[in-house]
């Protein structure tokens, strides 16, 4: 339909003519070109208004566009003009600043499409690799996945070792050993090692593949959620026809009755919530928080129950050493040699024990000649022909390292403890073992601590890494519930459950496997350093990628919300003023439009408040006095 097409266009062409036909209006000399303007805007803002009003009446639908279409036609039959303008502009600029962003919803189904793998590398009689498109594949083919590349199918492996990142199927952070028998998953990448795998399921029947369609299907069950205005129009459209009509018969008078319609028409209920809304979101916006549509504040203002992602939302997801076990004092020069190597390599694991070794001893970068190293798949670093060993255990092992009853118990209570382990050798003599995990971030603590004053009554945990992981990371932490070794449907399983028991559930990640948790829970808060996918889908950004941002935008959702209800309470008593003064001859057309536009400006004024909050560090105390202020929508 033309006007569903160009529905921004006419948005601004009645705008336009609605401003020039009022400024004209104040010069008696050009009052005609100033009817011209407003009648002309009226007319077109109308069309799209009376096509929705008549199809909602086909459904049987009494809805809001079937009272202001009443009203223009009143106002233009009392030649009220510039109200007709108004009244069409302010609907049509409303139903446009919420529809705004429903179009970004099905670019996250996109995105992860891309993220799709689409072929593989598969062996043939010869020896030769052959690049085969993915929907041609079947179970039991061999495909072979080298180091950097992505693994294209679910499967098992049947030849070699390596080490596979796993985040955008289970978040987890840290490197999974692969080895003969391990499963594997598309879309996960290989960092390090060399992999034959067996195909069992491609393409739409694998992991990855599932995830896609539960983000798609989390989001067509989401959008059905109805809006405030629709289901508020229900009942006063027919109670404002019915006073309208009930006025003619019983006075007689149609320009009583149309006057009743053309103030009973809600014009600051139209734009009150839209312009809180658009001001709430550019308040947000300044602090680092990006808020899509206008249910997400709402929904987060009733939220009682948080679930947070683990992997890059409670920590910062970047491995780092969290434990050291020291064997025997480690020589200066085989320390630098070590921190020189891995100070140039890109691998996470690498990166953290060089961070590590020159935070802990003060390391310098000089190191005179290039040390022989030997890169052993799956394993480790061999370096000076085996004299310095750093990997895993297997590694070790391969070079006859001794490791003693004491050292192999730490060496358990660290893999128990879900920690990745890197164990450096020299001589033949294990020196140090290093225990490898994800760091919480700092400010955690004290945002739960908020989130509980906020009123949050249910802190949950979810998260892919294995459950002693999780537990060992959580530990002090004011959480309720924490689940570990979970796969996205897992997690969306376990969302489901807690809306089924009448929960509001907010959840909160960054990952490709939180999709569909992020488009089925009621908000999906996404943290800025995640996949874009998680960004897409989610109803709110936080850009720094803080969680003490998390407790500013549950604070700020509850002040855009709380300043709606001022908004839509202004606009029904305005209304309720002005009918009942009509009714007992206290209120004419003149006073009656005064009235009524300046009930508008009210509210555009009160949600401008929105605009005024200042970023602070939001501590216990004033978020306990946010929550106190919440329904008058303190500021």
């Amino acid at each position: 339909m033309f006007y569903h097409k160009y529905n921004q266009q006419i948005l601004w062409f009645t705008g336009i003519l609605t401003g020039l036909g009022l400024i004209l209006s104040h010069n008696d000399l050009l009052g005609s070109i100033s009817a011209g303007l407003l009648i002309m805007s009226g007319v077109v803002g109308a069309i799209p208004v009376i096509t929705r009003a008549l199809s909602a009446l086909r459904y049987k639908t009494i809805s809001i566009e079937l009272l202001v279409t009443i009203a223009v036609i009143g106002a233009f039959v009392v030649q009220a003009y510039h109200e007709a303008a108004i009244v069409t502009f302010l609907f049509l600029l409303g139903d446009f600043l919420q529809a705004k962003t429903l179009t970004k919803t099905r670019r996250a189904i996109q995105q992860l499409s891309d993220l799709a793998p689409t072929t593989a590398n598969v062996k043939a009689t010869d020896g030769q690799l052959i690049s085969v498109p993915i929907d041609q594949l079947k179970p039991g083919t061999i495909v072979a996945v080298s180091a950097g590349d992505q693994i294209p199918v679910d499967g098992t492996v049947t030849k070699g070792q390596g080490y596979a990142t796993e985040a955008a199927i289970t978040g987890e952070a840290n490197y999974i050993s692969k080895a003969v028998g391990s499963s594997v998953y598309a879309g996960t990448l290989l960092k390090d090692g060399l992999l034959e795998i067996e195909t069992q399921v491609v393409g739409s029947e694998s992991t990855f593949g599932k995830i896609i369609d539960l983000v798609e299907s989390a989001q067509d069950n989401q959008s059905a959620t109805g809006d405030f205005i629709d289901h508020f129009a229900k009942y006063y459209t027919p109670a404002v026809l019915i006073l309208g009509i009930i006025v003619f018969l019983w006075t007689g008078n149609l320009n009583l009755a149309i006057t009743l319609l053309v103030l009973g028409c809600p014009g600051a209920l139209v734009i009150g919530a839209p312009v809180a809304l658009v001001a709430g979101i550019g308040s947000a916006a300044k602090q680092g928080i990006l808020i899509k549509g206008g249910s997400v504040t709402a929904k987060l203002a009733k939220t009682d129950t948080l679930i947070f992602d683990k992997t890059g939302t409670l920590t910062m997801g970047q491995p780092a050493v969290v434990k050291a076990i020291t064997y025997q004092v480690p020589d200066n020069k085989m320390l630098k040699i070590i921190y020189n190597v891995e100070r140039h390599s890109n691998h996470p694991l690498s990166q953290a024990v060089g961070n590590y070794l020159q935070k802990q001893y003060q390391l310098a970068t000089e190191l005179k000649g290039d040390p022989q190293v030997e890169v052993v798949p799956g394993s480790g670093l061999a370096i000076e022909n085996g004299t310095i060993l750093v990997g895993s255990q297997r590694l070790l092992q391969r070079y006859n390292v001794t490791i003693t009853p004491q050292q192999s118990a730490n060496i358990q209570d660290l893999s128990a403890a879900g920690q990745t382990l890197v164990l450096i050798a020299s001589q033949g003599q294990l020196i140090l073992a290093l225990g490898i995990n994800d760091q919480l971030r700092p400010e955690v603590p004290e945002t739960l601590q908020q989130l509980r004053h906020l009123g949050i009554k249910h802190l949950v945990m979810l998260t892919g890494d294995h459950q002693a992981s999780a537990e060992t990371m959580a530990m002090g932490l004011d959480l309720d519930e924490i689940h570990g070794g979970l796969l996205p449907q897992d997690k969306l399983t376990w969302l489901k459950q807690y809306q089924q028991a009448g929960h509001i559930v907010a959840f909160v990640g960054d990952g490709i496997n939180d999709s569909p948790a992020l488009a089925q829970a009621n908000v999906g808060i996404a943290m800025g350093n995640g996949a874009a996918v998680a960004l897409e889908t989610a109803d709110m950004t936080l850009l720094q990628s803080s969680f003490t941002s998390l407790g500013r935008a549950v604070a700020l959702s509850r002040r855009i919300h709380a300043n709606t209800v001022q908004n839509i309470s202004i606009a029904v008593i305005t209304v309720a003023i002005l009918l009942s003064g009509l009714l007992f001859g206290l209120v004419d057309m003149g006073i009656g439009m005064f009235v009524h536009e300046a009930s508008i400006l009210i509210v555009i004024a009160n949600a401008m408040r929105l605009l005024r909050i200042k970023r602070a560090t939001t501590s216990a105390t004033q978020v306990s006095k946010v929550t106190e202020n919440n329904d008058l929508g303190g500021i």
